[in-house]
């Protein structure tokens, strides 16, 4: 309104003045009149100003965009840089992954959740003690990941390192347990100080079974890979006849729990360990793990109704879930028939194991009834 009167008091003016002072007056009044519209504030910067960001293209028009930026004095207007970094932090964090070549997959293809953490239990014992059994039914937990495959880090890849350990653990998210499974770690003598090493606080499963049938279970599948293997009281025994056992054979070793649990009681308390019973596994298996999730710090998930008997594998399976056509069971070489051993054997066994039994029930406060 101000120009407009302004306008009118110079008009008659303007009649007394040449063309080109006519021009120039139009010249300041359509500055004045801009003036007017945009104050200084509001001016459009030039794309130098870090607030050039308030200026958006929509289609054939142009118009101002109140953004953050815009609203804030100068001095506290975030730069470029520096709002491009908090549009990143605000987006979710997924891992980046390469292809083999170093290229990054397609961004929307192979998202993974998650990180790769050292484990927090390790089910350590013992071969032919039911370890995969326990592995894959605690698997059905949602709040358990586990490494599919036996990892041998601590008895035969230690020099790999700690990075390498986690590489082949599976992603978890920050509620989840991280799990991993290698029975040769409870009879390998280094592995307890290795893992205490790595972490105290590590919790510890063992699945232990009658030494006697583990034994004779272990022959059984060492048999079926190699043929030649000589008999199993051959194995044995040095002196059958005087109930000589021969104590190196790998396959007696482990039985002996007792000298086991010793060592691994030297750098963990006994509560850190679990002893899950191979029998009981069979029996009862929603029991067994009811026990192991209690010890793990789970709400307990895994219950009976995730298990049926397979009377032609003598062993428990997962029933099948919704989006699976067939239920879950064990490989073949689960559940195999043994082979036969003479019964005088057996007695003898029995009897040279029976006071590292009774020591073993003493030390863990429960007696598994292995006689």
């Amino acid at each position: 309104m101000a120009c407009v009167l302004l306008f009118g008091r110079l008009l008659p003016l303007s009649h007394r003045l040449r063309g080109t002072s006519i021009c120039l007056l139009s010249l300041f009044l359509s500055y004045l009149f801009y003036c007017a519209l945009f104050p200084d504030g509001a001016i459009m910067q030039t794309s130098g100003d870090p607030t050039s960001s308030c200026q958006r293209a929509d289609g054939a028009k142009r118009r101002l965009q109140k953004s953050l930026s815009c609203l804030l004095p100068s001095d506290a207007r975030l730069s470029a840089v520096e709002a491009s970094r908090l549009k990143a932090d605000q987006r979710p964090h997924f891992a980046h992954h390469t292809a083999g070549n170093g290229t990054p997959s397609p961004p929307m293809s192979n998202l993974k959740f998650g990180n790769k953490k050292l484990p927090n239990a390790i089910i350590v014992g013992v071969k032919k003690g039911g370890t995969r059994a326990v592995l894959e039914f605690i698997r059905i937990h949602p709040d358990v990941r586990a490494a599919g495959t036996e990892t041998h880090f601590f008895d035969r890849n230690y020099d790999r390192g700690l990075e390498w350990y986690r590489g082949l653990m599976p992603r978890t998210l920050e509620s989840q347990i991280t799990m991993e499974k290698t029975p040769s770690y409870f009879v390998t003598k280094e592995t307890p100080h290795r893992i205490s090493t790595m972490s105290q606080d590590t919790k510890l499963i063992v699945v232990v079974r009658d030494p006697v049938t583990r034994a004779i279970s272990d022959y059984t599948q060492t048999l079926s890979k190699t043929p030649d293997l000589p008999s199993f009281q051959d194995l044995a025994f040095r002196n059958q006849s005087l109930g000589i056992v021969d104590m190196s054979w790998n396959a007696i070793r482990i039985g002996l729990y007792a000298l086991h649990l010793e060592n691994w009681l030297h750098y963990f308390p006994l509560a850190q360990i679990h002893f899950v019973s191979g029998e009981r596994l069979i029996t009862d298996p929603a029991g067994e793990m009811a026990r192991v999730q209690d010890f793990l710090g789970l709400k307990r998930i895994v219950t009976d109704k995730h298990f049926y008997f397979n009377r032609t594998k003598g062993f428990p399976c997962l029933k099948k879930p919704e989006s699976s056509g067939s239920p879950r069971c064990l490989g073949k070489s689960k559940g195999r028939t043994h082979v036969q051993i003479d019964r005088d054997a057996i007695e003898q066994l029995r009897d040279f194991y029976r006071p590292y039994n009774v020591k073993f029930y003493e030390m863990v406060g429960h007696d598994f009834k292995w006689e």
